[in-house]
């Protein structure tokens, strides 16, 4: 698998990710080792968690693995900091503290002395953003962490953050923002892309398969096994569901089967070749469901089919 650099920085990662966000809850330790060895084997680097996945569940995970499966140097480890959850509520605070806080109960969890990338997860409304950022410059001379990013941040929020980091000598750049983006979401693209252009910062979009929905499996109905039937996803998936959506499914679909591909392979190859994507972020289930994202390193679509996907998908 082909590698990238991160950004304007020196970390280089492949150009795909694997997310686990469901690692330690739907993705359990076996289905986790079978992940990770093929995503390995297949050139993959960037392994991408948070301390909120599972409460903690994934980064366990992950850490049990590390070392045993796939010796840590084989990977660029990613988290993120920033949220949680109580009583069953969603709960944001990006102040110093906790960002530090979670980081270390995030490197106990991960069984490291350090993470390669570390992401400030949300934005949060109720802190000063030069406290945020205060934490991830402590991340990096404390040698937490070697590199850092943000997560979720709309344009301006995004380019007041790499603009602050910018300002003085001695604070640490950001070198990535990870963000949903797909051929049913591409709302980044009026703001979020140029930002990180011209802040040098790579960009790592989550979801892009459009969660799940690309990939074609809902063209009939809600499958029982899926997502879109599970009880904490179903709300997640119901969005990319309707109307305009459908017609961005059936297009993907249409180019799929001339080209000879899955329709997850046209979606994913659409979102790692835009400009300014570093690696999309894909979580899988299952091991099998992974390995069909493996196989895209060589494959790229024929203009004249980015250009009708570009056109059915414009927003």
């Amino acid at each position: 698998m082909q590698q990238r650099a991160l950004g304007a920085t020196g970390l280089r990662v492949s150009r795909l990710g694997l997310g686990t966000m469901t690692w330690g809850r739907d993705t359990d330790e076996h289905e986790a080792r079978d992940q990770l060895i093929a995503f390995v084997e297949a050139g993959g680097t960037l392994v991408d968690t948070a301390a909120s996945y599972g409460d903690g569940a994934s980064e366990e995970l992950i850490g049990s693995l590390l070392g045993d499966v796939v010796p840590r140097g084989e990977v660029v480890l990613a988290t993120k900091a920033g949220t949680a959850v109580r009583r069953g509520e969603r709960v944001v605070n990006a102040g110093r503290g906790n960002l530090l806080t979670q980081l270390d109960a995030s490197l106990a969890r991960l069984g490291v002395d350090h993470v390669d990338l570390w992401q400030v997860h949300v934005w949060d409304d109720q802190t000063p953003l030069e406290e945020t950022l205060s934490a991830v410059d402590t991340a990096v001379s404390s040698g937490r962490a070697s590199y850092v990013g943000v997560s979720n941040y709309t344009g301006w929020q995004t380019a007041q953050a790499a603009t602050w980091q910018r300002a003085q000598p001695g604070r640490t750049p950001l070198a990535s923002t990870q963000v949903e983006y797909s051929l049913v979401n591409r709302s980044v693209e009026h703001e979020v892309l140029p930002a990180a252009a011209a802040m040098g910062m790579g960009v790592l979009p989550w979801s892009p398969l459009g969660r799940g929905v690309l990939t074609g499996k809902y063209r009939t109905g809600i499958p029982g096994d899926s997502r879109g039937a599970s009880d904490h996803f179903a709300r997640f998936v119901a969005p990319y569901l309707d109307g305009p959506s459908r017609g961005v499914v059936e297009a993907v679909s249409r180019a799929a089967d001339g080209l000879g591909w899955s329709a997850l392979e046209v979606a994913l190859v659409w979102v790692r070749d835009r400009v300014g994507v570093t690696a999309p972020v894909v979580g899988a289930r299952t091991a099998a469901q992974l390995r069909g994202a493996l196989g895209i390193d060589e494959l790229s679509l024929p203009p004249e089919i980015t250009a009708a996907l570009d056109d059915v998908s414009g927003q």
